[in-house]
């Protein structure tokens, strides 16, 4: 597709691409802009001590994004937190929807087994936190010639929405070389393009009004009371989790890291007997074992994917957790809010399911016009429609077909899904999918680096932008709901994943321009 934006980045002398090579990389290690290496990179017998970072995969340049887009999507986050928040909270609606899911999918059946386990004993818990992102893509009607650029929603977050902390030192990088007069000088990349990103503080904001609501410690005597990070063991993406861990305690509230396959061992439950359930969540930390906290928020950095979950122990320890007096950020029903199946049933031309959640009629057809055209893979007409688009070689060129997955790597894309398709067999086995109308970005060029080698090309940026809210039970109205900053992840044209711990994409910031 030809590009609508202005001519962008400038050209560089293999020095001056060097000596910004190197500002990146250093500015980087010392700003916690980094990750662990990945084996490619690094072999574990090379770093048995676990100390070795590289910078992480970042754009040499600030990427275009057009102004009105970026504009239309931090506006209507505010009503995306609504929608989901509601869903949540219709456990009846959203039990039907994800019913066929429980179906086909093992996972998301456990998940939703081990909500009823905990819904027969009563939850101790009514408040649920949300740190949400939704992710968009720039639509150009390709048949139109003279169309104007629109944001369309690639997906949905509600769990482990990440790198809010590394897109906030991003947009201070891009700064940084700007101040300083690294770039050279070129028309619309100025200080008022860039605009500014507090998603770190503004997502620790978010967490830090749940952990005050929680209210005083429920035990006696009273512990001191903690926001835990439930972790994955082997993450390399630690440095994005511990800006946000840093910009907690500087709110003078304690942050520890839990890697969710040592639950049982550093957490206990204690049932304490009243009228209603309380069952306070006590963190002994390894490292001062004699020491107690009673644990006000869950933060869930992991859980979101079966590979966490490698036998029934994990269940358990899920259950665990979410049975207790914590609040979690998310809950179980906002994890499966969160699926691609509940992504659908709003998305499907037609549908009129945001209306039941978002009141204002306004606020919901603004989300409704940052849909694409998303269909089931079921036996309804629907669905009907999508399986004769999946299985046309010709005309699944314009779509994608997804599982109920976070994380990069799990999408199907244009003439690959036929195959996919028929090699799953039975078409019972096709409604863990949703069958999604590609969208169309315009063009533009850039220079990734990762792993210090940069890369020039044709990319395409995607916006996420976070929210960040908290409700209770079925109450009306949101205890709390903001915008909390934006991520911009920028990959080859040629790579249809974008995800940067996948291996995908990089972070990038943007530069707002009038088009």
């Amino acid at each position: 597709m030809a590009s609508l934006y202005p001519s962008y980045p400038p050209s560089l002398s293999q020095c001056q691409l060097d000596g910004l090579c190197d500002e990146i990389k250093d500015w980087s290690i010392a700003h916690g802009l980094a990750v662990r290496p990945s084996l490619a990179i690094v072999q574990k017998n090379q770093d048995t001590s676990g100390v070795l970072v590289v910078p992480a995969p970042v754009t040499l340049f600030p990427s275009y994004f057009p102004r009105r887009c970026f504009e239309q999507a931090l506006e209507v986050q505010q009503a995306y937190n609504e929608l989901y928040a509601r869903i949540s909270q219709d456990e009846d609606w959203l039990g039907q929807v994800i019913q066929e899911l429980i179906e086909v999918d093992d996972f998301i059946a456990a998940l939703w087994g081990v909500h009823k386990k905990v819904r027969r004993e009563g939850y101790a818990q009514d408040l649920s936190l949300g740190l949400f992102r939704s992710d968009y893509l720039v639509h150009v009607d390709p048949n139109e010639g003279s169309a104007i650029p629109q944001i369309r929603q690639v997906e949905f977050n509600t769990i482990s929405s990440s790198f809010g902390g590394l897109a906030t030192q991003v947009s201070k990088l891009h700064r940084y070389l700007l101040n300083t007069t690294n770039y050279p000088s070129t028309d619309y990349l100025e200080q008022n393009s860039l605009p500014a990103n507090k998603a770190t503080q503004d997502l620790a904001e978010g967490i830090a009004k749940a952990f005050h609501h929680y209210g005083q410690s429920k035990t006696d005597p009273p512990l001191p009371r903690c926001v835990l990070f439930v972790v994955q063991s082997t993450e390399r993406n630690i440095f994005d989790q511990r800006h946000l861990q840093y910009a907690l305690e500087s709110k003078s509230i304690p942050v520890f890291r839990l890697p969710f396959s040592a639950t049982f061992q550093h957490t206990d439950v204690c049932d304490l007997s009243s009228d209603a359930p309380s069952r306070p969540l006590i963190y002994k930390p390894p490292h001062t074992p004699y020491s107690k906290y009673e644990v006000s928020v869950l933060y869930f950095r992991a859980t979101y994917t079966p590979s966490d979950f490698p036998d029934e122990s994990a269940w358990m320890a899920r259950y665990h957790l979410e049975r207790s007096s914590a609040i979690k950020c998310p809950s179980i029903l906002a994890h499966l809010a969160g699926t691609k199946k509940v992504q659908q049933v709003l998305a499907t031309p037609g549908s009129q399911h945001v209306g039941r959640f978002v009141e204002n009629k306004a606020e919901a057809t603004r989300v409704e016009k940052t849909f694409a055209a998303i269909y089931p893979m079921d036996d309804s007409k629907a669905g009907a429609t999508a399986k004769s688009l999946a299985m046309d070689p010709e005309r699944s060129k314009g779509y994608v077909l997804k599982p109920q997955r976070e994380g990069g790597g799990n999408n199907i894309y244009r003439t690959a899904i036929p195959d996919f398709l028929q090699a799953l067999g039975n078409e019972a086995s096709w409604r863990g999918h949703i069958l999604m109308e590609l969208i169309e970005p315009p063009s533009q060029n850039n220079v990734i680096i990762r792993d210090g080698v940069p890369k020039s090309g044709e990319v395409i940026a995607e916006l996420g932008v976070f929210g960040a809210c908290l409700w209770r039970g079925k109450e009306p109205g949101l205890l709390y709901n903001a915008e909390a900053g934006y991520l911009l992840r920028t990959k080859g044209r040629d790579s249809e994943e974008g995800g940067v711990a996948a291996g995908f994409g990089s972070i990038d910031s943007a530069c707002l321009v009038d088009i």
